[in-house]
Formats: structure tokens, C-alpha cells, sequence
């Protein structure tokens, strides 16, 4: 046996034993009360307060994203959701009456959520610590026993994140395993409760043929091409700085980034003026000092490959030394190019005009769903419009991204951009199963639904059941 084949069976029995491990743990019944759930999502908002700084730098050493940029976007958005799973569990974990219908009258019904089990949760490097923070919170809240693989990608906050969380708990409640693509398919052969997986949708088929073998539910947040429209009735100098917003931010590696514009003809002048005092305004003096890098060089490289034969309005510098990749806008954009055949994840925006938006309705149903939609208009029909005929993930009606921000919105994708939502009473449900019970009682027994069947029951089953 080479030394490989060795190493990949290390890595299977690690896995193997580690899933074993954790399925004891959860059936000895520990992760179930209330109380304990509460008491590890304090100490995971406790250590996240104290080890802040640490987060700071580990993220700036991966992305070299600012401490603002990562309070706003990754720890910030973790300990609102704590604070907000924390407030409202002890009232999601209650078993929930509802009605019974009048053929079950003599009997109560109510829903009782349970744990999955053992879950395994799969993070990208985009957001290292919120796309694994969260879903971990939400794991936690809803009584599994987690496994956690982070990226490669963002080797820093792994790190980190592997340090913290087996500080904090049992490696048979909650584990991390760090590592690549040798990892992920050793965790992937074995056999878990319930998969949650953040990343592009070509992994996230993968990941969904090894749950098929199981037939182990999951949830696949993915991405694609979510597009921004900016119609003539628009407030164009506000478009064009919350577009530039959802742009830079993460230096557009973003899930849900504005990955293209669709602006009427009339107004797209202006629009690409307004874009670049914006980008003046958020970069004084052109200092990108603490703007966030492209993750690595084959990253950068596909990037620059996008721009092949565009004609640049905006911006366009770089430097491979520091992966630095300026926001770009691409205007006379052919769609048939390969900058609007694949998810962009990067600074570069191409605006794609438009005369009718009726032409937009098309562009954008002859394309896979988009995980997000944002729309910029003033005319309230033509709003009404975009949203009946078009399906995407969720999106926001003259802004970008901050659709994320509310704990009370479910986040997910739909076809080709994801399966499954979370955030907020979402992320409880999502790792849980919903039981179902009927109480029923002993009082009284109806021979109506008893053998043998007699025609003069069947007028009144009828009626029971209408």
C-alpha cells in the first residue's frame, strides 16, 4: 500500500470514529435539555467576545479584511444571532399545539421539535468565521452534536476557529477538522444526521451524491449570478453607491454580491459617473490599504482572465504580488462572454443595457435562479412586475446585500443557487425535525374506522372529513 492509500485510511477511520464518537454522545440524551444548549451558546458568545482581537487578525491575515469589515460582516452577525437564538429557544423548543381536525376531535395534535443528530457542517472561505459560526449557533440551538470542517482556503481563521471551539467543548459534542479536499471526502463517506453546506454548486453536487447514498437530509446554500436592475425611474446616484457597496464588500466575493447590472440605456451614463465618486468616496485618494485581498493566486488569475477583451470604465488595477484587485465596471458587455457565463465572485461588475424591461424579465429566466435579486426602481408596478416573474433566493428593493442582516428573514437559496434556508427561528428549524403526535384518547372509541366497512357509516365519514 503507497503512502498515500495510507493517509486516506487514517483520515476514513478518523472520520469513522469521530461520527461514532459523537452519535454515543448524542444518544446518551446530554444534548437535549434546554439548559445545556443555553450554557454552550453563552460560552460560545463568551469566547467570542474575549478572542475578538484574535478573530481580527486571523481574518486579515486570510482576506486582509479591516476589523470594521469583519465585526459588520462576520463576528458582529454571529453574536446577533446568538443573542437572538439565545432570547427566543426556551419559547422554539415547547412542544406546539395546533388543530385537530373534526374526524380526530376526541384527540389533541401538537409538534415537538427534535434534534437530527449528528450533524456535519461545511464552511467556505469567503466569510470564514460567520458561515461556520452560524450554522454551529443553529446546530447547538437545536440539540445536535456538530463536526465542523472549515476551509483550506482561509488556513488562519481555521485555525483559530479549531483552537477556540475544542477549548470550549468536547470533541464528541463539537468537533472541528481542519484539512482540504482529502478531508472532506473522508467526512462525506460516513454516515451522518443532517449535512449543511456553504459553497459553489458544483461542490455542493458533490456534497449532495454522498448524502444521496445515506439519504441524509441536508441544506446546500450555494450562489450564482445575482443580478442588480437599475431602471430610468431610479434614484441613480444612491443605485449606484449601494451597488458599489455589495460590490466591494469581501472585494466581491460574495454570495450574494451584485454579480451584474441590467440598466436602462438612458440612465447608464450617469449611473457609471455616480459609481465612480462612490468608489472615490470609499477609497480616498485611491488608499486600498485595508481592502480585502483576492483569496489566492488561481483566484486572481481566473479573475484577470474575466477581463479578456472588455472595455473598462472604472478601475481595473491590480497586483498579483498583494492580490490586490481593484472594484472594476465593464460597460458594451457582450452577455455570450465568459464574464456572464460563471458566478464572478470578484470586484468586476458588467452592466448589460436594456430598452424594455420586459427584456430583463427574459435575460434573467433564461438563466439558472439567482440566489439574490436586487432591484432599483421608484415605480411601484414595475417592482410588482420583477417580483412575479422572476424566482431567486431573496433580495432587496433599492439597496443590496442587507436582506442578510435580519435575524427574521429565512436565508437560502432556490434550483441551481441552493436548497434550504437559515437565520434566526429559520436556523432552529432547519436543524431539526419537526415530529409530529397525535394524543389521542381513551375515552372514546368510533367503530367507524373498523373493519368491517358498513355503508351507513360511509355518508358520515364524509362529513368528518370535508
Amino acid at each position: 500500500m503507497n503512502q498515500s492509500s495510507m493517509k486516506d485510511k487514517i483520515k476514513t477511520a478518523s472520520a469513522h470514529e469521530l461520527v461514532q464518537k459523537q452519535r454515543a454522545f448524542f444518544e446518551s440524551g446530554q444534548t437535549r435539555p434546554l439548559a445545556f444548549r443555553l450554557d454552550h451558546l453563552q460560552r460560545l458568545q463568551a469566547s467570542l467576545l474575549k478572542h475578538e482581537q484574535d478573530v481580527n487578525r486571523a481574518v486579515k491575515e486570510d482576506l486582509n479584511k479591516s476589523p470594521f469589515e469583519t465585526y459588520m460582516t462576520e463576528t458582529g452577525i454571529v453574536l446577533s444571532e446568538l443573542r437572538f437564538l439565545k432570547k427566543y429557544l426556551p419559547r422554539w423548543v415547547k412542544e406546539r399545539r395546533v388543530r385537530t381536525p373534526l374526524v380526530l376531535k376526541a384527540a389533541s395534535s401538537f409538534i415537538v421539535p427534535e434534534p437530527y443528530g449528528v450533524a456535519l457542517i461545511m464552511s467556505p472561505w469567503n466569510y470564514p468565521v460567520q458561515l461556520t459560526l452560524n450554522p454551529l449557533v443553529a446546530s447547538i440551538a437545536a440539540g445536535n452534536c456538530s463536526i465542523v470542517k472549515p476551509s483550506a482556503y482561509a488556513p488562519a481563521t481555521s485555525r483559530l476557529l479549531a483552537s477556540l471551539l475544542q477549548d470550549l467543548f468536547p470533541p464528541e459534542f463539537v468537533a472541528v477538522v481542519e484539512g482540504g479536499r482529502e478531508e472532506n471526502r473522508a467526512l462525506l463517506e460516513e454516515q451522518f444526521d443532517f449535512i449543511f453546506f456553504t459553497g459553489s454548486t458544483a461542490v455542493g453536487r458533490v456534497v449532495m451524491e454522498a448524502a444521496s447514498r445515506h439519504l441524509t437530509p441536508l441544506v446546500l446554500e450555494l450562489g450564482g449570478k445575482s443580478p442588480a436592475i437599475v431602471d430610468e425611474t431610479a434614484d441613480i446616484k444612491l443605485a449606484a453607491r449601494r451597488i458599489a457597496f455589495g460590490k466591494v464588500l469581501n472585494a466581491g466575493q460574495t454570495c450574494v454580491e451584485p454579480d451584474y447590472l441590467l440598466i436602462d440605456g438612458r440612465v447608464k451614463e450617469a449611473f457609471i459617473e455616480y459609481f465612480k465618486r462612490a468608489l472615490l468616496d470609499f477609497f480616498p485618494d485611491g488608499d486600498y490599504t485595508d481592502y480585502p485581498c483576492i483569496v489566492s493566486d488561481r483566484h486572481f488569475q481566473r479573475l484577470e482572465s474575466l477581463l479578456e477583451g472588455q472595455t473598462i470604465r472604472v478601475g481595473g488595477g491590480r497586483d498579483p504580488a498583494s492580490r490586490l484587485f481593484e472594484p472594476t465596471l465593464l460597460d458594451q458587455v457582450d452577455p455570450q462572454s465568459p464574464v456572464m457565463q460563471e458566478e464572478i465572485f470578484g470586484p468586476i461588475l458588467p452592466l448589460v443595457t436594456f430598452e424594455e424591461l420586459d427584456q430583463c424579465i427574459r435575460f434573467i429566466r433564461e438563466r439558472p435562479k439567482p440566489l439574490a435579486l436586487y432591484l432599483f426602481t421608484n415605480d411601484k408596478a414595475r417592482e410588482r412586475r420583477i417580483l412575479d416573474s422572476c424566482s431567486f433566493g431573496g433580495g432587496a428593493i433599492n439597496d443590496t446585500i442587507m436582506h442578510l442582516a435580519s435575524p427574521y428573514l429565512p436565508f437560502g437559496g432556490v434550483g441551481e443557487s441552493g436548497m434550504g434556508s437559515y437565520h434566526g427561528y429559520k436556523s432552529f428549524e432547519t436543524f431539526s425535525h419537526m415530529r409530529s403526535l397525535v394524543r389521542q384518547s381513551k375515552w372514546i372509541d368510533l367503530p367507524i374506522r373498523y373493519r368491517p366497512y358498513r355503508d351507513h357509516w360511509f355518508k358520515l365519514l364524509k362529513k368528518l372529513m370535508r
